[in-house]
């Protein structure tokens, strides 16, 4: 754990003619952790944990397209998918000459950095899955039901339900649900109002559902992902929030299933489990990775 106050470094990179704006700290030879975030946030979720391990590890968090202070091209500029935001985040990573990583992954971000798993499984030291999943029998069935509905056939009526996912009362609902009353104020409204605020800027409508409308292709690679831990057997931590409906404790205990020695911890909190719980969640990744990936070579 941390003892020394280590400054968060806000920085920018071009990606394939993008603007990436992304959060670093630590040493730049020590191991690194990638730090992918979920929906509708940005690296703006990871400024509690940063902190808390950056004396050990050098911490990336980038911003995907679209979100936070990356660039957000028209959606009829971009092809806004799953499939062109791992890229991206490939090609940000060979940018930064990151050849080895861990990947902390929710949300959004599972999916994202499973794909890049996928395409360099030698470049994966380890995962650790916050509320990340990649099994069917994560998805909480009433929150799904309007994203499943738009999947299934894009029409103004199936998108005007999942407008409202993104809507400042939308946004409260993720961060709130699931948190039990003692940890209640610890949750800090600035999270969803500045998520409220980037996801209302111009353009976003389109961005965001297109990207939702996309999610289906992530369920068709759920096989992949699942065969990629059986023949990995990459070290994987999960730190969930119990009480989250977007994606259930189930979801956290199926990776046993593919992982024998997955390390599964469920958390008195809900989807956005940083907001409350970033100390122990540091603390598990830090004795996780000491004991699972060394510090040195």
């Amino acid at each position: 754990m941390t003892t020394n106050v280590l400054p968060i470094h806000h920085r920018t990179v071009q990606v394939r003619g993008h603007e990436i704006a992304y959060r670093e700290a630590g040493p730049e030879d020590a191991p690194v952790l990638l730090l992918l975030h979920g929906f509708p946030t940005s690296s703006h979720m990871f400024r509690d944990l940063i902190p808390l391990l950056a004396d050990d590890y050098r911490l990336i968090a980038p911003d995907h397209l679209g979100f936070g202070r990356s660039a957000a091209p028209s959606a009829a500029d971009v092809d806004y998918t799953f499939a062109e935001l791992a890229g991206l985040t490939s090609a940000f990573t060979e940018a930064l000459g990151l050849e080895r990583f861990a990947l902390y992954i929710q949300d959004y971000g599972s999916p994202i950095g499973l794909r890049l798993a996928l395409a360099h499984p030698e470049r994966i030291t380890a995962i650790i899955s916050q509320n990340g999943n990649a099994y069917e029998e994560g998805l909480g069935a009433e929150a799904w039901a309007p994203v499943l509905a738009l999947i299934a056939g894009r029409t103004p009526e199936t998108e005007e339900p999942v407008r409202a996912i993104r809507s400042l009362d939308g946004i409260r609902w993720q961060y709130e649900t699931g948190v039990p009353p003692e940890y209640r104020d610890l949750l800090s409204p600035d999270a969803w109002h500045h998520d409220a605020a980037l996801m209302a800027r111009e353009g976003q409508d389109a961005i965001q559902l297109g990207l939702i409308a996309d999610y289906g292709s992530n369920f068709d690679l759920y096989p992949d992902f699942q065969e990629y831990f059986r023949t990995s057997r990459v070290p994987l931590l999960a730190v969930w929030g119990e009480g989250d409906q977007v994606f259930v404790p189930a979801g956290a205990e199926a990776f046993r299933r593919d992982l024998p020695d997955a390390e599964i911890h469920l958390l008195p909190t809900g989807h956005f489990a940083l907001e409350t719980h970033a100390p122990r969640i540091a603390a598990l990744i830090g004795d996780f990775l000491a004991r699972r990936v060394p510090l040195r070579p």
